[in-house]
């Protein structure tokens, strides 16, 4: 499984009609492209910054919808008011305990390590982290790990039943990165957190 992730610094005046086109225009778009499994929708509503993350079944699917992606995500990028960063991944974890329910938000966690040591960090990712985070921290709903092998670069994206859930779980999930990143010597390069706007991502379990 692959994902393209697009992330836009949005003018806040236009979240809700981004929101609204992401919504009712690029999923429709997207869904009639073959290959394509599914659309989230990350929002800051302070900050302004999205993210789009597009799931697909193989990486020649990824590869062959790039022409018929580009139009359409720079419509979005349009009606958001920003310009997109795009960047492509390996889906190598997902594992959900149970849906994400309306209101939930998500955490984002990207890291960078030496792309020889990439492969035992989604070990340690798959053994540990994700078994931490459904026993440890309150109102866990999903997680995931992207990566890109060439660089060494990867992000982790957990998300939880609503904003109280993920407030109270925050010096839970810091320790638990924490130990990750010392077990799996990657380095954390951000942590963000979000509103998922939109779930429909139909990832299968990969753990």
């Amino acid at each position: 499984m692959y994902a393209r992730s697009t992330t836009l610094q949005a003018q806040l005046s236009a979240l809700e009609s981004g929101i609204a086109h992401v919504r009712d225009q690029v999923m429709p778009e997207l869904e009639g492209i073959p290959g394509c499994i599914g659309l989230s929708l990350l929002v800051d509503r302070k900050t302004g910054r999205c993210i789009v993350t597009t799931a697909w079944d193989s990486e020649d699917a990824l590869r062959a919808s790039a022409a018929q992606v580009t139009p359409i995500r720079n419509r979005a990028a349009e009606k958001f008011g920003g310009s997109p960063m795009v960047e492509e991944w390996e889906i190598a974890a997902m594992h959900r305990v149970h849906p994400a329910p309306q209101g939930a938000c998500a955490r984002v966690t990207w890291v960078k390590t030496d792309p020889s040591r990439l492969g035992s960090a989604i070990d340690v990712y798959r053994d540990h982290t994700l078994p931490g985070m459904e026993q440890q921290l309150d109102g866990f709903c999903s997680a995931s790990l992207m990566v890109n092998r060439s660089s060494g670069r990867a992000v982790s994206c957990s998300v939880y039943d609503d904003a109280e859930a993920m407030d109270s779980n925050r010096i839970a999930s810091a320790a638990l990165r924490v130990d990750a990143a010392r077990q799996a010597r990657v380095e954390a390069v951000d942590v963000r957190e979000f509103e998922l706007v939109l779930a429909h991502l139909r990832v299968p379990e990969l753990v």
